[in-house]
């Protein structure tokens, strides 16, 4: 266990807090062996399923899916780059959404930041009188509409 890391030094390298780590653990995300007194000591190779975990997260993988994601690895080792890609092509519809929403939400909060909402009839977000609450929960002018809803007025 010499070329291994304790759960601070992990925390440290991956700038990620070591009840989060815990956390993973038990939901086996990551694993460490155990010394005889008890305490976890982690393989370096920890390090980089750890980033992949917060990149995931980063971009709307639930842990869920990340768990699932990982267990389907050989021998439960770290993705490759191409285990990367393989991954990353089945959550890339859903990263396109997101993309597409974050460049609608972007373009429009340039005009609401320029307008400060002075001229509620050009804005993305009015909804007067709550006309919209027929179309389900949420900002319904920004967010796409889920499977199921009715389609707009």
């Amino acid at each position: 266990m010499q070329d291994s890391l304790t759960i601070g030094e992990l925390s440290v390298r991956s700038g990620v807090a070591p009840s989060a780590l815990r956390y993973y653990e038990r939901l086996g995300l990551i694993r460490a062996e155990r010394t005889g007194g008890n305490q976890r000591r982690y393989a370096r190779a920890e390090l980089r399923r750890v980033a992949f975990i917060r990149i995931s997260q980063q971009v709307g993988v639930s842990l869920e899916e990340i768990r699932e994601a990982l267990a389907s690895l050989p021998g439960g080792r770290t993705p490759s780059p191409q285990d990367w890609a393989r991954l990353s092509a089945t959550w890339r519809s859903r990263l396109d959404e997101k993309i597409r929403l974050l460049t609608k939400l972007r373009d429009d909060l340039d005009g609401c930041i320029g307008c400060g909402c002075l001229s509620l009839q050009r804005c993305t977000l009015y909804n007067p009188e709550d006309t919209l609450a027929g179309e389900g929960p949420g900002a319904r002018l920004v967010l796409p509409r889920a499977a199921g809803d009715p389609a707009p007025a």
